[in-house]
């Protein structure tokens, strides 16, 4: 993610512009073709009713930067009615080039990107008067991407290219910068603000802290570049590494390799091609230097093998997204194969909860039921782009397991819940190993089984934030349209004790049993 001072037109003599899907021609040394997802659908090949919808996503896109502008502009307001602007130091930069994760089509859900479902032009027309809105969560397509990222190729995710990391960058502190206003050229990175910041402060990190020996610190400062706009550039080499993609930068050269992100990358490091391009030539990266200077592209290759181990970036990232989704990842906590949670508290994070991804789960519920009336939610996950939730509806017990925001999948038991003392569960069998999951959902009442269907569930996660997991109430957006009664939809009429999610894939009737013993103890 590399801030640059400034976007040049391509009207400049040095900055070229590359033509769009300049690497779908490309293949692995196997013969793996280049992602379909990172690809442009040009504007002239769009049907009226397709460019009404891209044109769209754009707009609600420029809306919210308009929104961003406007409370920047309030925090700069305050520091300048306060006296404090001219002695605040104030870096502004975004992130990395503009998002791919909108696909060729768009998006309405996100989310399906990062479960590896794609958008389509029909799913995604039906909600052209809603984008923007609390019932989408809308990305613009990947043409927007190409067009916001001029004269730079491909986007995020993109480690190798401009496209990808390079962004305007503005630093302003009145009290400290003596040389003018304007244009910097020299080249930086993300991780160079730190020692920018800490120079301008006076500041010097120590080696030691209580014993420790620190890990020295990444990044060069461009400071020096306030009052000299023309001087040289302090950094000699940046190194970067994401999704499978690779590039160095070294002393205006750069090596890149031709191949896509994650989630469709290649693997196979050693088998890939590499680029080479002079940046100060072609900033725009458009004109492939590898057979000009071989000898040049091989001293950079080494490089970069040495600065990923500097940089403690190996080893690579070579599996499928599949495979990510579905291994599980180290926890602070103890591995285990059952959860308590209590009502009352804050949503907990997606990250730190049950993993239900692909396999076997059960959800229960101890509870008090009070009046016939009761009703609300008893426990849920995500929201209405994806999620699941248990609750009570007309006096019947429910599940709802909505698939990345596209289907509510429901089942209802088909008895009313008994006043007193119960256990309300769902259980998921998966059956089979086709991806998405499938399988079979039962509810029970006590140990009654009480209704049961077939859902799938999704491969990766319920949603990017927010969505959390919580007891007694739904979270910020519900899981699905027809909860009883008011948002939060808090569970009434009854009392809700705790309820209990494992994960080991024992059959439910072990668990009920297991669950009445534990539950007597109490």
């Amino acid at each position: 993610m590399r801030p640059t001072a400034s976007r040049c037109s391509s009207g400049s003599s040095n900055w070229g512009s590359s033509p769009i899907n300049p690497y779908t021609e490309t293949t692995s040394h196997d013969g793996k073709p280049w992602s379909e997802l990172d690809t442009v659908r040009p504007w002239d090949s769009l049907s009226d009713a397709e460019q009404r919808l891209f044109a769209r996503m754009a707009e609600v896109y420029a809306g919210f930067l308009s929104h961003a502008d406007h409370e920047l502009g309030r925090l700069l307001d305050y520091l300048e009615e306060s006296g404090q602007l001219d002695n605040t130091i104030i870096v502004l930069v975004s992130d990395n080039g503009s998002s791919g994760e909108g696909g060729p089509n768009g998006s309405v859900n996100e989310n399906k990107f990062f479960n590896g479902v794609p958008d389509t032009i029909e799913e995604n027309l039906k909600y052209l008067d809603e984008l923007g809105g609390p019932s989408t969560f809308n990305h613009y397509p990947n043409g927007w991407a190409w067009a916001f990222n001029t004269p730079f190729k491909m986007w995020k995710r993109y480690s190798n290219y401009e496209g990808g990391t390079a962004d305007p960058m503005i630093v302003s502190w009145p009290d400290g910068i003596a040389g003018a206003a304007g244009l910097r050229r020299q080249y930086c990175h993300a991780v160079d603000i730190v020692p920018t910041l800490l120079e301008c402060l006076g500041v010097e990190l120590p080696d030691v802290v209580n014993g420790y020996t620190q890990k020295p610190l990444e990044g060069v400062s461009f400071k020096s570049s306030f009052d000299n706009a023309d001087g040289p550039t302090q950094k000699q080499t940046q190194f970067y590494s994401m999704l499978g993609t690779r590039a160095i930068w070294h002393q205006g050269w750069k090596a890149a390799t031709a191949v896509p992100a994650a989630p469709d990358s290649w693997g196979d490091f050693h088998q890939q091609r590499w680029e080479l391009f002079d940046t100060q030539a072609d900033p725009s990266e458009c004109r492939d230097l590898a057979d000009q200077h071989p000898e040049r592209l091989q001293e950079l290759i080494a490089l970069w093998w040495a600065e990923a181990g500097k940089y403690q970036a190996l080893p690579l990232e070579s599996r499928g997204a599949v495979e990510i989704l579905t291994t599980e990842r180290p926890q602070l906590s103890k591995p285990r194969s059952r959860y308590v949670y209590l009502p009352g508290g804050a949503e907990v994070p997606e990250s730190v909860t049950p993993n239900i991804r692909n396999r076997s789960y059960t959800i229960a519920a101890e509870m008090d039921i009070e009046t016939p009336e009761a009703g609300g939610v008893i426990f849920s996950q995500g929201s209405r782009f994806g999620g699941h939730a248990l609750y009570v509806k007309d006096g019947r017990l429910t599940y709802v397991y909505n698939f990345i925001g596209e289907l509510e999948q429901i089942v209802q038991s088909n008895e009313t819940i008994p006043s007193g003392h119960v256990v309300l569960s769902a259980s998921f069998d998966r059956q089979g190993d086709t991806m998405p999951t499938q399988g079979t959902l039962s509810l029970y009442i006590r140990d009654q089984k009480v209704g049961e269907d077939t859902i799938r569930t999704q491969p990766g996660k319920f949603g990017l934030g927010g969505g959390g997991l919580v007891v007694g109430r739904s979270g910020a957006e519900p899981v699905a349209h027809d909860y009883a009664g008011e948002s939060p939809w808090r569970f009434l009429g009854g009392t809700i004790k705790r309820v209990l999610i494992d994960v080991s894939g024992e059959p439910f009737v072990d668990l009920a049993a297991e669950a009445r013993a534990a539950f007597a103890r109490q």
